[in-house]
C-alpha cells in the first residue's frame, strides 16, 4: 500500500451548543486541534439552491490514525477547516489494517 502524503495543514472542528437565553440554543464550532492530513477530490455536482447555484463535491480526507473516543479522531458531524473552506465529515473509517491511518469522507458546498 502506497503511504499517504500528509501535506495539507487542517483544523478539526466540533459543534457546541451555546444557550441563547430565550430556551434555544445556537450552534458554534470549536477548534480541538490541527491535523495534517491528504486532501482527495472524489466527485462533484452542482445544484440550484434557491436564486443561487450550490456546487458540491466530496472529498476523501486522509489523517493519521487514532483510537476510538480519542479528541484526536475525527468523527461524523465534525469538520475539517482550511482557511475559508470547510469540509463536513459524513462518515470515518480505518485506511489501513493497522489503523495507522484514517479516511475521513467529507463534503464541501460552494455557492457558485
Amino acid at each position: 500500500m502506497k503511504m499517504p502524503r500528509l501535506s495539507r495543514k487542517l483544523s478539526l472542528e466540533t459543534p457546541v451548543r451555546i444557550a441563547d437565553g430565550a430556551g434555544g440554543y445556537a450552534q458554534n464550532w470549536e477548534v480541538l486541534g490541527v491535523l495534517w492530513a491528504q486532501v482527495l477530490p472524489r466527485t462533484g455536482r452542482e445544484t440550484a439552491s434557491g436564486p443561487a447555484a450550490v456546487s458540491h463535491v466530496s472529498f476523501r480526507i486522509i489523517v493519521r490514525g487514532a483510537p476510538e473516543g480519542y479528541p484526536e479522531r475525527p468523527t461524523a458531524k465534525q469538520r475539517f477547516r482550511d482557511g475559508n473552506r470547510v469540509f463536513r465529515i459524513t462518515a470515518v473509517a480505518e485506511h489501513d489494517a493497522e489503523g495507522r491511518y484514517l479516511t475521513c469522507f467529507a463534503n464541501e458546498e460552494v455557492a457558485t
